[in-house]
Formats: C-alpha cells, structure tokens, sequence
C-alpha cells in the first residue's frame, strides 16, 4: 500500500553545505530588489466565508416520516423510549437451535406482526427482510399522512423507494440450497430468485402502494442504509423525485448469518451475559452482536412537503461516502477513510465542525473499529468539550444493512425529543475515549447538528447529517 509522502519544507530541502554562504547572497539578493522596487502595502488576511447550507426549498430535503421494525417493536416512540432507559434486546437466539453453535445470542426480533399491512399468503412465503421492509416502509408513509387516500392524489412517478440490505433474503437463499442439496433442483421453490435478491424490498414496497419514481436498491454491507439516505436526497435535489421512501433492512439471524459471522471471528463471545455483550469503546469489549430489524424514513423537498401541509420533524443537511482501500475487513488505523467522509459530509451539508455536537456512532463494539473511529472524530472536531457520542448498537445490536436506518431515526428523535440515549455497558473506557459516551443513563442535550456514521465490509464508509427544521 502506497504511504501518503510527508512535507518538507523547502529550505531544508534545497540548503547546502554552504548554508551560511548561500543565506548571506540571498540576503545581498534581497537587498538589492528592495531597493529597486516600490514596497507593496501588506495584503488583507485572507477571510473564509463560512460554510452556506442549502436555501432552495426544492433542494431543502426534510424528514416527514419514520417506521421502524425492531428487538423493541414497531413503534418509533416505543422504540426510543426503551432506548432512552437503557433497556437491552439482546437475547439468546430461539430463531433456531443454535445450541452447538459458539454464539447463542442476538438481537432477535420476536413476536413480530405484520397484520393490517401483508396478506396473510404472502406474509407466510416472504422472507423477514422483506416482511420488516413492508411494515416500517408502510408505517413510515402513515406517519408522513400518505396513506392510500392521499397518495392517490399525488403524482406517484414522483414518489421513489430507496430501501437497502447488506445480505437481502438470507433465509429464502439458504432455504433453496438446502433443497438443491436434499432433494434436488426441483424442490427449490419458484419464489427462490426473487425474494433473494436485495433490491426485492424497494420493489415489493413500490409495488404495494403504487410508486413509481426512482427505484432500486444499494448494497454496501453495513454502510447501506446511510449509503441509501445519501443517494435518495440526491435525487431529490437533482429534480428527480419530489419524496423518496428510503432506509435499510436486514434479517441475518439464521444459522448462515450467525454462522458466517462466527466464521470471519467478528462476534462477541459472551453467551453467558448478553445483555453485556456489545460494549462499545470499552476495554472488555469482544465482538459485535447482531441484530435484524428495518429503519426506514421519507425524504422530501421542502417544497412539496410545504404545499401538502406536512409534519417535518428534521432536516437532512447533507452526506458523503467513501472507501478505505485498505482491507476487505478491518478499519484503516489511522482513520483517514473516516475522517475524510466525515469532512466531505460537512462540506456537502454546508456544516462547520464547530456546529455538531452529536455523533450517533457507528460503534459495533469491536476491537479495531471502535477506536478508529474515535481518532477520524477527534481529528476533525478540535474541541469536543461540549460534544456527545453514544452507541446505539449496544441496545439492539449490529442490524447491518438496516443499522444506519434505525440509527437515523434514533438521532431524529434525539433532535426531537431534547434527549440522547445512553452507551450502555460503559464500565472502563479505553483511555483514548475522551468525548462523552453518554455512559449508562440518557442525558439532556439540545442538538444543533448531528451526524450518523455507517461503515461495512469492504471499507465503505458513509455519514449524514440531520438537523431541527428551521424554516
């Protein structure tokens, strides 16, 4: 990997043996030119305009909906309030006998309900990634008044879905090669492809409720749901869509996600203590947990948003992505992947670092992550004497594809509500930590400007920026 090359400075580059010999002609030089030439007035100090944020209300992208599906149910408020008291969800795993596997715990979503939005046929073949996607997708259009009635005096080709997943139907995938294997190519069901692949869930969600704009679905493992947020407000902005229903969902917690997590050696191993499990920043910490779940949110110009008479609870500034290029796994270091998201975030949101004081980390709770991203952070906040950080994974685990989702919702709610969650299972913090993890019990905090970071596998990593709607 190439190194980035240190500045010199050019006087001790070009100084020679004679250093003394050569600063006496410069001086002799200098001399000269001074006294054949007018001396110029000094210049003014240069002044930087500070950064511009976004004043076109059909560029201005607001949040006019939340839906969410997840360990504490499928209510928003719920939802926040147990975050708020610090409840944990995570369990042992009763999804399936993981009795031989060396991880038996997650955050597990249970007695999950999708009465009043999926038929009872198609909720019996759908896999749970799908079935989240339909009920915090359609939960979060109730909660933005655009339920059936009104969305159909709307123009719908103007509507977009952007929801994505990291592993899409897991459990349809790993249901069909258990067929092929057993029984052969005839026994994998018709319905195999199709709720396998990962853009499934912005289609089956579109095709619910009619909308016809922009429609796909993004990928980037752990980073997706930010990823998502980043691209649907640019859509938005460029004219495109007039509101986009966008977020993540996932649902890995079968014996191949579990499995296969277990194999890359990327979960805590506390069976006997779960709910102490994930413990992000802490010295005893082991491993992520994870999760499944689905957060998902409606982006929409403020114009439009305006003209219909729409409850705006937030407004999203801007985001960035970029990538590591460095590991298919592990974090930079150095956190040079993380800072420069970080930084062109601010800029495309028209943010100072001086105005955030909230990060809603990414912090899974592993060794090498969590502390790379403390270093990106302090490199670009100087002060963060009056900044706050928590970890919302260390309640519900790493919902991967989906966790950006809920995360956003969770800083929405934050703004909102005047109050952050805590960091839960903060008992000796690496010394590194300096910034205000929120330990334990939920503080009160006016937000100005809050960030939400997501990075995956393959060293995406993605930031968006929300803050209160101000008209």
């Amino acid at each position: 990997m190439a190194s980035i090359a240190p500045i010199y400075n050019s006087s001790s580059v070009f100084k020679s043996k004679n250093s003394g010999n050569n600063e006496a002609s410069l001086l002799h030089c200098n001399r000269f030119k001074a006294s054949k030439t007018r001396l110029k007035p000094p210049m003014a100090a240069l002044t930087v305009s500070p950064p511009k944020r976004e004043t076109d209300p059909k560029k201005r992208v607001v949040i006019t909906g939340m839906g969410v599906v997840s360990v504490f149910g499928n209510d928003v408020n719920t939802f926040y309030e147990k975050l708020l008291e610090g409840q944990s969800g995570i369990t042992l795993i009763d999804k399936f006998d993981a009795s031989t596997f060396t991880v038996r715990f997650a955050g597990q979503i249970r007695n999950f309900s999708s009465v009043g939005y999926i038929d009872g046929k198609n909720d019996r073949r759908l896999d749970d990634c799908w079935r989240y996607c339909l009920v915090a997708g359609r939960k979060a259009l109730d909660d933005a008044n655009l339920g059936h009635q009104v969305l159909q005096t709307i123009d719908r080709t103007r509507i977009g879905v952007l929801v994505g997943s990291g592993m899409g139907g897991l459990t349809t995938f790993s249901n069909g090669v258990e067929a092929l294997i057993q029984k052969g190519f005839k026994k994998i069901t018709p319905f195999f492809i199709p709720y396998t692949i990962t853009n499934m869930g912005s289609a089956l969600l579109a095709i619910d409720v009619g909308l016809m704009g922009p429609n796909y679905s993004i990928s980037t493992a752990c980073a997706t749901a930010n990823y998502c947020f980043y691209a649907a407000a640019n859509h938005i902005r460029r004219g495109e869509a007039d509101i986009m229903v966008v977020g993540g969902t996932e649902a890995a917690v079968n014996p191949t996600g579990v499995g296969g997590f277990i194999a890359c050696r990327a979960l805590s191993q506390r069976n006997h203590e779960p709910h102490k499990a994930s413990r992000p920043w802490d010295q005893d910490r082991d491993g992520f947990v994870i999760g499944e779940g689905a957060g998902v949110l409606i982006m929409e110009s403020l114009e439009h948003a305006s003209r219909r008479g729409a409850n705006i609870v937030a407004e999203y500034l801007g985001g960035a992505i970029t990538c590591d290029a460095h590991h298919m796994t592990d974090p930079r270091k150095d956190g040079l992947g993380i800072s420069s998201c970080i930084t062109k975030c601010l800029e495309h949101a028209g943010v100072s670092p001086e105005e955030v004081n909230y990060v809603n980390c990414h912090a899974t709770s592993t060794l090498a992550g969590d502390l790379a991203e403390v270093i990106a952070i302090k490199k670009i906040f100087k002060d963060t004497s009056e900044m706050k950080m928590n970890g919302t994974k260390s309640m519900i685990g790493h919902g991967l594809g989906a966790a950006g989702g809920m995360e956003a919702i969770a800083c929405i709610k934050a703004i909102t509500t005047g109050w952050l969650h805590p960091t839960i299972n903060q008992d000796i913090l690496e010394p590194e930590v300096d910034i205000d993890t929120v330990p334990n019990v939920k503080k009160q905090h006016e937000v100005n400007v809050a960030i939400s970071n997501s990075f995956g596998f393959g060293g995406h990593n993605s930031v968006v920026a929300f803050a209160p709607f101000n008209p």
